[in-house]
């Protein structure tokens, strides 16, 4: 008994020293002080090692304390274990050192078994799937008297977590909440463990979302319910409770004197003062994680000013009452800031250029000039030239950064010497200019090494040739690594539409293996369904009732060809078209395409067009984004249902004998016109359905008079621009003149004349609608006999209603697009134009204008924008519609593609 008690006591003591914290223990000494539910439950086998058959197997009289058994129990949940019990037995160690009969093994109970259990206990721990865990050693002597030990693992698991819910508020979605959490590293996996930890970091992390839109007062709690179908399975419910949205009444601030409050509000991207039209555009919402943005922002503009030592501190938040709804809270944002004193350049220094020389690097820093005050925007922008002459070189990896050294004012003694050295005053460079101090700027640059390129590769492009990419390429392999080249690149895949626009980061740049200065390109594609497949029937403005079927793609068969088979007919149109451009020709950057084309339109209240021909392009590059384009067409035109106000009208033929010809009525009706016509246009357009930054001009002249008998020259100029405004908004302008003339003006039929309207030109007004009538004829004689034999005005039939189009044209287009998401887009646009006629000049009262908003969406399946478009047309007087009434002043309109 002393050995056994003293035994029995070691182990209390050693497990007291290794339990972790909140762990129980409970330890028996005899089996007089086993609990009552221990001397009377036989637990299952199951729940320990299998039972041994032990026969007459009885270990040897005399022998010392044997470890009998040992025993996993789950007294607090019913003894029902949620993971399974070979899970347990899988981490213990103990189950090798139990007495086996049947094999007449028998093992001592003694320190080093212990020891194994003290083991097990922490393994057990370790796992993380309990709660608590105590164990229980009691005595269970065999029949011959000799002493044995059953040891007892009691464990309390952790509940499993069945289903987790966010209840309580709309504000933040559970998508969002799931998002959060994934970025900040928190997996809150179905049936896993319940575990605090996770718990306050996921309360956490839904009070920070609350927070990014601008709830800072939420309240996130959670419980933990009981779920039937097992024991310790919970649903986790985090109930949130955003309570009012914060909102800034004010911006107020302390210390500026260089700068005016309005000015540096004014630099506050994120967080803005709340105004009338807030409830739509949510300005006004305070979110403190923005505010560290906006007080860079501040920073950056000082910096820009020359006060290098500016500092913006943490802002002072004074809350107000809620609202007596209790869905905002407003508040005055007080934020301090240290301007410092403005400096001036004085020295400027370059270290660790060894690729450029000192005038080199002067050159690109030539806004940097001593005495200068000192902007942290012209270190910038010498940075942006810095990095392109240098990546071009093929030093990708070169860094660089300014050194500022504020010069310090320095004493001079009686004599006029430096106090600090004995140099003479003289000598000393001066501290202040025009009483502002003095900044010495070295440019401190780190080249790097420079990198050649091993093997350009291409991934996901699995329509598209290789080949056909890498020809867009301004980079080969076994070449230097030429960043400039390298954004070229980037930017004539875009220009191809064959792929998802793609960003310079969507290019993986890894070092060659074996190599020290060698890269691998690998271009990540996303290809775009190209090919329109597409029939159906319909009414529209231009074509009445139509139905038509066409196959069209821009990379037929992956080869980047262009091929277009359409056929169109309406009860206002007809439109036949086979056409196949290929990009490549005789291996060489020369492009050659062909068309072949029957259309008939008929214009109402004017004319029937009937024209077939076809046309043949080559074009050649004269530089990365020019191109020289060179067409020749010949058409076979008829133009019938003439205006029988034409025709029946002797007096207005008589007066101007340029309608008969123009109307071709002394030709049968019948023209024909061979056209060549030479185009030059520069494109650097990032992508041709989604663009957000680039330019276009455009300079084209039509001869006609190659071939026909017809003659004219129309020489048209025209401008596109994209400039990016912000992150989400862009700016889009065109503008575009046309000139038709000929040395007899009556050579030139009445369809090549110059008009404007429709969806393409200025929204808003019908196509074709705008441009000089035959109200500007102005006959002798408004009143003539009508075809019944009735007198009829002439000003109110066709004067004024018949469009016969002009000689030259000016079209200026302006779009405000929204970057709403993925391929949809909010257009603001106001478009404005005149059409004049010979001897007529531009006048400011002749411009028609039309504004309004579209809502643009991309169709992956068809490959086109759709366009839902309101107009209003403030100068619309004068103008008539399609159907000869007056062009409505607002409305709304359906269309497909894009105005520019």
């Amino acid at each position: 008994m002393t050995i056994r008690a003293n035994l029995i006591a070691n182990f209390f003591v050693a497990l007291l020293l290794t339990l972790p914290a909140g762990v129980g223990l409970a330890v028996a000494a005899s089996a007089g002080s086993v609990p009552e539910a221990t001397q009377n439950q036989q637990p299952p086998s199951i729940f320990g090692l299998p039972a041994q058959p032990e026969v007459a197997s009885l270990p040897p009289a005399g022998s010392p304390v044997l470890m009998r058994n040992m025993e996993l129990r789950f007294p607090t949940q019913g003894n029902v274990p949620s993971v399974e019990l070979n899970t347990y037995l899988y981490y213990m160690e103990l189950k090798n050192h139990v007495s086996s009969p049947s094999q007449g093994r028998w093992v001592p109970y003694n320190e080093a078994t212990e020891q194994v259990v003290l083991e097990d206990f922490q393994k057990l721990w370790d796992t993380g799937f309990l709660n608590d865990i105590w164990i229980e050693v009691v005595d269970e002597p065999w029949e011959n008297g000799v002493e044995g030990k059953r040891v007892i693992f009691n464990l309390e698991e952790r509940e499993r977590v069945k289903i987790v819910t966010y209840e309580g508020s709309d504000e933040l979605k559970t998508e969002e909440i799931l998002e959060n959490l994934q970025e900040n590293g928190i997996n809150l996996r179905l049936d896993s463990f319940i575990d605090p930890r996770v718990i306050r970091r996921v309360e956490a992390v839904v009070r920070a979302g609350f927070a990014g839109k601008g709830y800072q007062f939420a309240e996130v709690t959670h419980t933990i319910e009981e779920m039937p179908g097992g024991p310790k399975l919970v649903r986790l419910t985090f109930h949130m409770d955003e309570g009012p949205k914060v909102q800034v009444h004010e911006i107020e601030f302390i210390g500026n004197r260089a700068m005016s409050s309005g000015e540096l509000k004014g630099k506050m991207e994120k967080i803005k003062e709340r105004y009338w039209l807030s409830w739509i555009t949510g300005r006004g919402t305070y979110k403190e994680a923005e505010f560290e943005e906006d007080a860079d922002a501040i920073i950056a503009h000082y910096r820009n000013e020359g006060f290098i030592e500016a500092q913006v501190g943490q802002p002072e938040i004074e809350y107000l009452d809620e609202s007596d709804d209790g869905e905002t809270r407003g508040m005055h944002l007080r934020i301090p800031i240290d301007e410092g004193e403005r400096f001036r350049i004085g020295t400027i220094a370059f270290e660790g250029n060894e690729v450029l020389t000192e005038l080199g690097m002067g050159r690109i820093f030539e806004d940097l000039e001593p005495g200068d005050h000192y902007s942290e925007e012209d270190i910038r922008e010498g940075f942006d030239r810095a990095r392109e002459v240098y990546g071009a070189l093929g030093y990708y990896e070169m860094t660089l950064f300014p050194d500022l050294q504020p010069r310090v004012e320095q004493s001079a003694d009686a004599n006029g010497n430096d106090s600090g050295d004995g140099a003479f005053a003289d000598e000393v460079l001066p501290a202040r200019i025009n009483g502002e101090p003095v900044v010495d700027v070295t440019i401190r640059v780190q080249e790097g090494e420079q990198y050649f390129i091993n093997r350009i590769e291409f991934t996901g492009n699995r329509t598209t040739h290789d080949e056909v990419i890498r020809r867009e390429l301004q980079l080969t392999e076994n070449a230097i690594f030429n960043t400039e080249a390298l954004k070229y690149s980037v930017r004539r895949l875009n220009q191809l539409g064959f792929f998802e626009p793609l960003e310079e980061g969507g290019i993986a740049v890894e070092e060659a293996e074996g190599s020290e200065n060698e890269v691998d390109l690998t271009f990540d594609l996303t290809e775009t369904n190209l090919n329109q497949l597409t029939f159906g029937a319909g009414v529209s403005q231009f074509d009445g009732f139509f139905g038509q079927v066409s196959f069209q793609t821009t990379n037929f068969m992956g080869r980047g060809e262009s091929l277009q088979v359409s056929m169109q007919s309406g009860s206002r149109a007809r439109n036949y078209v086979v056409s196949v451009t290929k990009p490549y020709v005789f291996g060489r950057p020369i492009s050659l395409g062909t068309s072949v084309f029957s259309r008939r339109i008929q214009w109402i209240g004017s004319f029937t067009e009937d024209t077939t021909g076809g046309t043949v392009t080559a074009g050649w590059p004269l530089t990365i984004f020019t191109r020289m384009f060179v067409s020749y067409s010949y058409e076979a035109a008829k133009v019938t249902d003439v205006n029988p106000y034409f025709g029946d009208n002797p007096q207005l033929l008589a007066f101007n004998p340029f309608y008969q010809d123009a109307l071709m009525m002394g030709s049968g009706g019948r023209r024909t016109i061979g056209k060549i016509i030479p185009t030059i246009r520069l494109n650097t357009v990032d992508h041709p359905i989604f663009p957000t930054e680039g330019r276009m001009l455009s300079a084209s002249i039509d001869l006609a008079g190659v071939g026909g008998n017809t003659r004219f020259w129309k020489p048209t100029l025209e401008t596109t621009w994209y400039i990016p405004h912000t992150p989400k908004t862009l700016i889009g302008v065109r503008a575009q003149y046309s000139h038709i003339a000929s040395g007899n003006k009556d050579q030139i039929p009445i369809f090549e004349r110059l008009w404007l309207g429709g969806e393409y030109s200025v929204r808003g007004f019908d196509l074709r609608r705008i441009g000089p009538t035959v109200a500007d004829v102005n006959p002798p004689n408004t009143v003539q006999e009508g075809v019944d034999g009735s007198l009829v005005d002439l000003r109110n039939t066709y004067q004024g209603r018949t469009v016969m189009g002009g000689n030259k044209s000016f079209l200026l287009n302006a779009e405000y697009q929204f970057l709403i998401g993925g391929p949809v887009r909010l257009v603001t646009f106001y478009d404005v134009g005149q059409v004049q006629d010979f001897g007529s000049e531009f006048a400011m009262n002749d411009f028609k204008s039309s504004t309004g908003m579209e809502l643009r969406f991309f169709m992956p399946m068809l490959n086109v924008p759709f366009r839902l478009i309101y107009y209003y047309n403030p100068q619309s007087n004068g103008i008539y519609n399609d159907r000869l009434d007056d062009q409505e002043k607002h409305g709304f309109r359906f269309a497909i593609g894009t105005t520019f």
